[in-house]
């Protein structure tokens, strides 16, 4: 398969988990009436984001992986015959807890799961409390549409993941987001792109939207939205989604692109893996 349509969710938490999952199923079934064969939702997509704050009530989003909601939305997968990636809180058992990303194929088949390596602590951020770092490495998985890599959020500022997903033959990676506005907003615009262009894949990502004051008033952050899809040259795919608005895009990529671009920048050619061992040192 060459032409391939993404689809990526932004929007701000509902109030409560079970209006949450109704709203993105909404948004599958959109997306899919609309073409899209893959759909990525947002960091954390059925809850708050309560990294905000550093409160034990939280934990009880979390839940096993495959569990209810992945095995839910499995079968809506199924139904619609489209790809997911599902960012969910992840319960390996009491106290282990994860930042987890969740692919389901468009059979509905559980293909498998990436864990958020790279967690921030500051304020309003407070991630270290809710989750331990990811040990799965940075699989790739085969699906329908083709070769699928996550990497989650703070993720995105470490180059060497998204290498690894390039160099395990990753064409699509989904980057799901929880940003707010200020030091982070011109990395946004160009750390994907970025990562993109030097890897020789496609990069989807989504960002929540809006203030979630009904869950923390005041405190609330402002989620910008602007998700977009990237191409290997860095070009957009389509507009950026809006900063305010809460919805659904979908963007059509070519595959085929992915070749024409590396054989005219040779990155994997002209790397040089035996030079880079200080990358490694801790």
């Amino acid at each position: 398969m060459s032409v391939v349509q993404v689809a990526l969710t932004q929007t701000p938490w509902t109030g409560d988990k079970e209006s949450m999952i109704a709203l993105h199923e909404g948004y599958a079934r959109q997306a899919a009436a609309e073409g899209a064969q893959i759909i990525g939702f947002q960091e954390l997509f059925y809850g708050p984001y309560f990294g905000i704050t550093q409160d034990p009530k939280y934990y009880a989003y979390a839940e096993s992986v495959p569990g209810p909601t992945v095995d839910r939305l499995a079968s809506l997968a199924k139904e619609l015959g489209i790809v997911m990636v599902l960012p969910v809180y992840e319960e390996e058992a009491p106290g282990i807890l994860y930042n987890t990303a969740a692919v389901v194929d468009a059979d509905g088949s559980y293909l498998g799961k990436y864990r958020k390596h790279h967690l921030p602590h500051l304020p309003k951020f407070w991630e270290k409390f809710y989750f331990r770092p990811g040990n799965l490495g940075y699989p790739v998985f085969d699906t329908a549409v083709g070769k699928v890599g996550v990497n989650i959020c703070y993720d995105r500022h470490f180059p060497e993941g998204w290498r690894v997903l390039g160099l395990h033959g990753a064409e699509i990676v989904f980057n799901p987001n929880a940003s707010a506005p200020g030091i982070s907003t011109k990395l946004w615009e160009i750390e994907q792109p970025a990562a993109a262009i030097a890897n020789g894949y496609f990069v989807a990502t989504n960002n929540r939207v809006g203030a979630e004051t009904n869950e923390y008033g005041e405190d609330a952050v402002a989620f910008y939205g602007s998700s977009y899809v990237v191409g290997p040259d860095g070009n957009h795919v389509g507009d950026v989604a809006s900063s305010t608005e809460a919805g659904v895009i979908v963007r059509e990529v070519d595959l085929d692109q992915i070749r024409a671009v590396r054989e005219r920048w040779q990155f994997y050619r002209d790397r040089r893996p035996d030079a880079y061992g200080p990358i490694t040192a801790p």
